[in-house]
């Protein structure tokens, strides 16, 4: 109100003379201050530069003279969002100011941090602090909010706060040791907005300023101005026009101009010759600020409109006498948002439709040496004006970066917890904030091949994953094969009864007039040796690299083969029983007992046999095929079968003719031993029954190539009891008892 008054007569409203009238204010850096001057100043129409926080303008009336010197603020939340997600500063704790301003950055701002996975260990508020008188009250009031910050397992602090703020901050050390809390060990990585600047009150002045080392800080973009340094160093106590030069002289180096305030307080004189230059940077600093840089280019804006103004008025050819010459504000107002100039730094300034500068935003690095100075380097910047890439919108250069000295210059990590390594993944912690995770292995045969993953995925079907569960290996093809150990012992093995087979096959042909062979039937025993010589060979199509052909011949081949041999057995047995039966008197058996009953027997049995091997063929034949599923690190190349229904049904015909000759043989078990060999046939097909009821649920339960070997065992396992069974004792007689094969001795033995 005395600025719109007449110079030395505060009357409100009155103003008899054009002496010292103002054409705009320039104003902050406290939203509070702008806020009233605005309430004030727009009734006069009174254009206003705000070179802090802006305060928040419900009224559109008011809004328009308002100019903010300072950058678009959502611009310079992005900013910080974009430093915390480029450090991956994921736990932070948040400080702020207790403002409406404050309020707005909390409840709008912080949720837009939380959708970028930033999450909150704390949300503290800075106290009130309007007058210095009220500093005891407010180191009272946030000395809990420090505590909880210097306790805090975040190490990265963002502090949303105005120019008078550092005042609080700065209690932190104090605090600190108040609560016996190492400074260093409570050392946090400070993020401070752009409308917070170094200030301090004078009981401030020996105070450490080791917190701060490594903070960062966004600040309005500045750059230095020609003269600016040479200006400082020409400033003295002499300018009488600069109405608070001698205040900030005597508190700057501790003297005093009045010789009864050195008496009393025992201060020195100041003798107005002392250097700017020689304070501390926590003093005063030689360097233009971002703060000082605002004001300069709003001066200039101002002066520029002026201009343009002056210059309009001669082209209207408008005569102004002396008490016209007072410039008329809503006139001003026109040029001020449309003005655009180079300034002597070399750079341009200029607004937008709203009235808000169009600049950017510089990242600082803090920097406290031992003697209280420090130094603000800048490190990157912010600016979303910028045209082209995405890096020239914000960029860092964090190698020139100077942490908090506990960190020994390691990029300091703000999180809940350690992150999910690769082979790991995230599972929530119950009642923690959703950035805070336990880390559960990958499991099965899932992966994760990046850090802080939430879930695990399977490898690619031809993949399986590596020990560590970070990567994916590429599967090995595996088939039973020749070149491996159980491929050549099951080779050799079949190769071996074969041998054996062939070899039994030529001692009962060399003695086939005995009485041994030709007691049961000869040429049933011929077929039945040919068909288990077959068994033995077949097993060599289930080994080696499965081929179309191979496929087809492997399952169809072992039905029908088999159950040729388990129909002679049951030939063999039926003939038996049907013999022994036909010798009582009058009896109808007779007729059956012959050749042909053996040999429609067998033919039947193999004619069933092929005809569900045939249909098979028919309607779905086995095929070469690639499982992936089956064996974690391996692609198993395998015979599909196609038709489970059908292998089922040729495995079940088999066992069917097999548990039929079973039951016969052991009725006819307890017949004259010279004649019968159902005892060993009985034993023989209890052995056969008892490998193929094992092999189901093996078969099942094993995988790859292993299921091939299992079944490749039951073949040889089946086969080699029927050989041993049914033919080892008649070759024990032929070959080391011929004094028995002769009728009489059987005949003889037989009686006894």
């Amino acid at each position: 109100m005395e600025l719109l008054s007449r110079r030395g007569r505060f009357i409100p409203n009155y103003k008899c003379d054009a002496e010292n009238t103002p054409v705009a204010v320039i104003g902050g850096p406290n939203s509070n201050v702008c806020l009233h001057m605005a309430t004030i100043l727009c009734m006069y129409k009174m254009p206003q530069f705000i070179y802090g926080s802006a305060p928040v303008i419900n009224e559109k009336n008011q809004a328009i003279f308002f100019h903010r010197m300072f950058p678009n603020g959502t611009h310079h939340f992005m900013g910080i969002l974009h430093l915390l997600l480029h450090f991956r500063w994921m736990w932070i704790g948040v400080v702020s100011q207790d403002e409406e301003n404050t309020e707005k950055f909390v409840e709008k701002v912080l949720p837009i941090f939380s959708e970028r996975g930033i999450c909150f260990d704390f949300i503290e508020r800075f106290p009130k602090l309007k007058f210095s008188n009220e500093f005891e009250d407010a180191v009272r009031e946030g000395f809990e909010s420090f505590i909880v910050a210097m306790r805090s397992t975040a190490n990265v602090v963002v502090v949303h706060g105005e120019i008078q703020d550092m005042i609080t901050l700065r209690i932190i050390p104090q605090a600190a040791e108040f609560e016996e809390i190492p400074t260093q060990a409570a050392a946090k990585v400070w993020v401070m907005t752009a409308q917070m600047e170094f200030t301090s009150l004078r009981l401030q002045r020996n105070w450490s300023l080791q917190f701060i080392h490594g903070a960062l800080s966004f600040t309005t973009h500045s750059k230095e101005v020609l003269g600016f340094h040479t200006f400082l160093q020409r400033k003295s106590p002499s300018e009488k026009e600069d109405g608070f030069i001698e205040d900030f002289w005597e508190e700057a180096f501790n003297c005093s101009f009045h010789k009864f305030v050195v008496d009393e307080m025992g201060r020195k004189i100041c003798t107005g010759a002392e250097n700017l230059e020689t304070l501390p940077t926590s003093v005063f600093q030689m360097s233009m600020t971002g703060h000082s840089y605002s004001i300069y280019n709003a001066v200039y804006a101002i002066a520029h409109a002026l201009q343009q103004q002056t210059w309009a008025s001669r082209e209207r050819q408008t005569f102004l006498n002396q008490q016209q010459h007072k410039v008329i504000s809503g006139m001003l107002q026109h040029f001020l948002r449309s003005v655009s100039f180079n300034n002597s730094a070399g750079e341009k300034v200029t607004f937008d439709q709203n009235g808000e500068i169009v600049a950017g935003f510089d990242i600082m690095n803090w920097i406290v040496f031992p003697n209280q100075s420090f130094q603000r380097v800048k490190v990157g910047k912010m600016d979303a004006h910028s045209l082209g890439p995405p890096e020239n919108v914000f960029s860092i250069q964090e190698d020139i970066i100077m942490w908090p000295t506990r960190f020994n210059q390691a990029l300091p990590h703000s999180l809940c917890n350690d992150n999910c390594q690769p082979g790991y993944r995230r599972a929530k912690k119950e009642g923690e904030p959703f950035c805070c995770y336990d880390c559960f292995p990958c499991s099965g045969v899932k992966i994760s091949n990046q850090k802080d993953m939430d879930d695990c995925f399977q490898c690619p079907e031809a993949q399986f994953p590596n020990r560590n569960k970070d990567a994916c290996i590429p599967k090995r093809i595996s088939f039973l094969s020749y070149k491996e150990p159980l491929g050549i012992t099951l080779a050799l093995f079949a190769v071996f009864f074969s041998f054996i087979t062939a070899l039994v096959f030529g001692i009962f042909l060399k003695h086939r007039d005995t009485p041994i062979v030709k007691a049961n039937n000869r040429d049933l025993t011929y077929t039945l040796l040919v068909s288990l010589l077959l068994c033995f060979l077949c097993t060599l199509l289930f080994i080696g690299q499965p081929e179309k052909m191979m496929c087809l011949l492997q399952q169809t081949a072992f039905g029908i083969i088999f159950s040729m041999a388990v129909s002679c057995v049951l030939a063999k047995t039926t003939i038996v029983v049907l013999a022994f039966m036909a010798t009582k008197p009058g009896s109808i058996m007779r007729k059956w007992v012959g050749k042909r009953l053996s040999i429609f027997i067998v033919l039947s049995c193999s004619f069933i046999q092929s005809t569900i091997c045939t249909v098979w063929l028919a309607t779905s034949p086995p095929f070469p095929d690639f499982d992936v599923y089956s064996m974690t690190e391996e692609i198993v190349l395998q015979c599909n079968e196609r038709s489970s229904v059908m292998f089922y049904c040729v495995l079940g015909f088999m066992c069917f003719l097999a548990v039929v000759s079973f039951t016969v043989a052991f009725l006819a078990r307890k017949l004259p031993d010279s004649f019968n060999e159902a005892k060993f046939i009985t034993f023989s097909m209890l052995v056969f029954c008892s490998v193929w009821l094992s092999f189901v649920p093996t078969y099942l339960s094993t995988k790859g190539k292993y299921t091939v070997a299992v079944e490749i065992f039951s073949i040889l396992a089946s086969s080699a009891g029927l050989l041993g069974c049914i033919f080892s004792p008649k070759c024990y007689v032929i070959l080391l008892r011929p004094d028995l094969n002769n009728r009489d001795q059987l005949t003889r033995r037989n009686i006894k």
